[in-house]
This record gives structure tokens, sequence and C-alpha cells, in this order.
């Protein structure tokens, strides 16, 4: 089954607490503090794998959770690093977080690896904390917590070439008779439901990679029918095999046809719609007179499309000339840009440091946040050691700085959760 769109949630391990412990043993007066650090926590990582070609395995698994990192303990040992998790997906996924769509990472080559969500940092241990003038310092860092995400996955095929038109035109008709790919093939409408890749390797060519795109409709551009999802598969191709069933076997017009399906290019991405097309008139086996072709080609070219070929698919008339005409566009084609810009990323913010300062009516000054959260779990208010430390770290992270630059005063309150104290310089 080709799943090309799911969603999983991630989150990574929490760092192991650090430990607090004091060396005892006999013989040995000054052991001194010997807590060791809590071990890292897991992470989540994704690698593209050229021999995956479908979301599937993460659409039925849609949760993945990396190990918490294990505590430290005494004799300055340090906990177990937590076990990071790798998701193997397809060349060409596309991850987006959740939340917003950005971008976190386009996985275009194979073995490519990107660390989603990192694991939470280990606390210190006491032994850490031990100063020529704080020699038995009992209290430890706890470890970091770790992240978590929910994380939009598309699949986009990587292609040279993609074969595009209304359905049962003829597309997977061509891909068959070009390469040894075997696509489904009926006379009714989207008998393929999924791209399908072929390599076409012709004597005197380079050989190309060719998609066959399921048919786009009108409409496919607001949603109509599958058209996103196929559409989607056609970003990354070079250039455009434009297919149209110049016979009119089933009613329409061609130079509609062929209007229409510009249309929807054009209104999904205007890059898309530029990218150089070979148009081709097909079923020309079915045709009922020269006439058909000849006013279509007159069409086309004052559209300013100069490569038109005129094949019939099924009987193989005119398939190796228009594979040729494919490679010589293809080699005086440069390879597409990434399809992201800057403006486009996902950028993670900080969630362990990060703190507000707020006045309330009654004057005094509330600080919250993650940050604080973090700080007051680790600290034993009526512990002189602790405060000390506690002080030092506001002051290392910038929390007094930025108080003062709010207008506190020496005298004032400040609360942190349920935590009151008064502010001295």
């Amino acid at each position: 089954m080709f799943i090309d769109y799911t969603s999983v949630y991630l989150k990574s391990g929490n760092g192991g607490n650090g430990a607090i412990s004091f060396r005892r043993e006999k013989y040995i007066p000054l052991g001194g503090p010997d807590g060791g650090d809590g071990g890292r926590g897991g992470s989540i990582i994704f690698e593209a794998n050229e021999g995956m070609t479908t979301l599937l395995d993460l659409k039925y698994k849609r949760r993945y959770v990396a190990e918490n990192g294990m505590n430290g303990s005494g004799a300055k040992c340090y906990g177990k690093v937590g076990a990071d998790v790798v998701i193997q997906v397809p060349v060409g996924t596309v991850l987006k977080e959740k939340t917003s769509g950005k971008i976190i990472a386009d996985m275009k080559e194979h073995g490519t690896r990107i660390t989603v969500l990192k694991g939470g940092k280990g606390g210190k241990g006491n032994a850490k904390f031990a100063t020529p003038t704080r020699q038995a310092p009992d209290f430890a860092e706890p470890g970091m917590p770790g992240e978590e995400m929910e994380v939009i996955l598309e699949l986009k095929v990587l292609a040279d070439v993609g074969l595009v038109g209304f359905p049962n035109v003829g597309k997977s008709t061509i891909l068959s008779m070009v390469s040894k790919a075997q696509p489904k093939i009926a006379d009714y409408h989207f008998t393929t439901l999924s791209p399908n890749l072929g390599v076409v390797s012709l004597k005197g060519i380079e050989p190309f990679v060719i998609a066959d795109i399921p048919g786009i409709i009108e409409g496919a551009s607001e949603g109509v029918g599958l058209g996103l999802q196929f559409l989607r598969h056609i970003e990354r191709t070079r250039i455009l095999i434009h297919v149209v069933d110049i016979s009119g076997s089933e009613g329409r017009n061609p130079i509609e046809d062929f209007d229409k399906i510009n249309e929807e290019l054009k209104s999904y991405s205007e890059i898309l719609a530029a990218r150089p097309q070979i148009v081709v008139a097909n079923k020309a086996d079915m045709m009922e007179a020269d006439s058909q072709f000849e006013e279509f080609k007159e069409y086309v070219k004052a559209k300013g499309y100069d490569r038109i070929h005129l094949i019939s698919a099924g009987a193989s008339i005119g398939l190796e000339a228009l594979m040729k005409d494919a490679a010589q566009l293809l080699s005086i084609t440069p390879p597409q840009p990434d399809l992201y810009g800057p403006e486009d990323m996902y950028i993670p913010e900080d969630k362990h440091f990060t703190y507000e300062i707020e006045v309330n009516e009654d004057g005094v000054y509330v600080v919250s946040g993650s940050f604080v959260e973090r700080i007051l779990d680790s600290t034993n208010i009526n512990n002189p050691d602790h405060m000390r430390y506690f002080h030092k770290v506001l002051r290392n992270k910038g929390v007094i700085d930025d108080l003062i630059a709010r207008g506190i005063q020496d005298g004032d309150m400040v609360r942190m959760r349920d935590f009151e104290f008064e502010f001295m310089r």
C-alpha cells in the first residue's frame, strides 16, 4: 500500500537526576561528595532510506518515545544514557511541525540523518558543586525534561521527469512502454491511485527516472478529488511531459484539456507551472484526421511550447523520439533549487530556560516560566548553601539584570511560583 502522508507523536527521553552522595570509607576521613551526573535522555532521529518507498510503517505506529536517562549514583558513577530512537523514512520525505506547518527537514538524500528532538541533559551530581569554600554540597541538579512534538510527514517522490495529464490519457501506458515499471492499466478513470516510478535507459542517452503521476482533474489545486496529494509529487521533477488525448475519444477537447491542466499547475505553484514542458499528443492511432493534431500543435506553439510530439503509446509509435527529447532537455535543465527557503523553516524554541516577568497589582515582581520550575525543583529554600546557589543561577541566567531593567528596587518582593523573597542587589 502506498502511503505518502501521515503524522506521528514524538517524545525524547528525560535526563537522569544528579546524585547526592558522600564517600564514606574506612581510613578516608575526608571522602567528600561523590554524587555522579545523570545520563542524557534518548533523542528522536530520522534517517532517509532509499530502500523504502512508502510511509506505511509510520501510518500504523504513530507514537515514538525515547528512553529516559538513568539517575547518577555514588562513587561518581554517571547514569546510563537513554537509547535513541531512529525512525527510517523514504528518501524525499518532508518533516513538518504540525502546529505551525513549518519545515523541520527535507530528507532528499539517502543516509541523511536529522535529530528532531534532543534528549534531556542529565543533571549534575553534588560532586560537581564542590568548591574550596563549599566542600560538602548537599544538593544536585535534576535532569532536564525531554521534548515532545507532533510531526507531519509528506512523501514527495524523487524523479527527473513527471508525466501529467487528465485521467485515462495514456500516462501509465507510456511508463510501461519506456521502462520496466508495471503500473495498473485499464480503460477507466483513476486506474492509477499512487505515483509509479520507472527508469528510462535507452542506447545513446543518460538514464533518467520518470514518474507517472495519477490523473489530475479540474479543481485539483483546491483539493478536488485527490488533487493536492497528486500535485505534491511533481514538485521535485525537473521537467514535465504533458500528455493529452489528441483523439478526443472521451468527448473532451484536447486544447481545453491542455489549458485546464496548466491552470491547475499554476494555481498550485507558479514555480511548478514554469517548469520546462514537453507536450505529447497521445492516441494518434485513434485520431480521425491529421487536422486535429495540426490545429492542436499550432495552438500549443502559440502558447510558447516548442517541444511537441505525436505518439501512440499503445502502438509504441514515437516513444523513442520522445524519450530522447526528454533526455536532451534534461541535459540543459539545471537541478531544481530547494523547495523551501529560510522563511519556511521551523526554528525550535528553547523551552528549558524561558521566563517572563510581570508586576502584579500589589507591586510584586512575578517571575514565571519553565526556568522557574527547574530552578525551584532543585532548590531547598531552607538550606543556606542551596540559596547561595539559587541566587548565583538567577544572576548568571540574567534574571537579576532583567528585574533591574524593569525598575525593581531593593526591598521589593519577588515571587517565583509559591516562593517569595526580598530583592537585594
